[in-house]
């Protein structure tokens, strides 16, 4: 007495359905994987890369800008920190890593003109 469904229908809705294909079933994941790899995971680890390279490379009388927004030039390296010259006679003790950018050589220079 099934007004609304035929029972041709019921009968196949209960019915086992078709297996799929188990690597088309596999392929939105692997897709996804990918494209998190090209577009999230590769470009970070190139930028943190560089930044290592940049941080292992610095010299004395460079200047630098920190993750702080500290500007300063650089006067004495060790292996883990750095000490900067923010102004005449002011040095501050900083973290290798704390370093964010080099900036061009006479920023400083620039600055104190402003």
């Amino acid at each position: 007495m099934n007004f609304f469904i035929s029972d041709a229908m019921a009968a196949a809705a209960t019915s086992p359905a078709q297996a799929a294909n188990p690597l088309a079933s596999l392929l939105l994941p692997i897709g996804l994987v990918v494209l998190f790899y090209f577009f999230l995971i590769r470009p970070q680890s190139k930028r943190q890369k560089e930044h290592k390279q940049m941080i292992n490379e610095l010299q004395k009388g460079e200047e630098v800008l920190t993750t702080g927004g500290i500007l300063g030039k650089i006067t004495h390296l060790d292996d883990n920190f750095i000490t900067l010259e923010v102004s005449k006679d002011v040095s501050l003790n900083v973290q290798r890593s704390a370093v964010q950018t080099l900036m061009p050589k006479g920023t400083i220079k620039e600055l104190k003109k402003n």
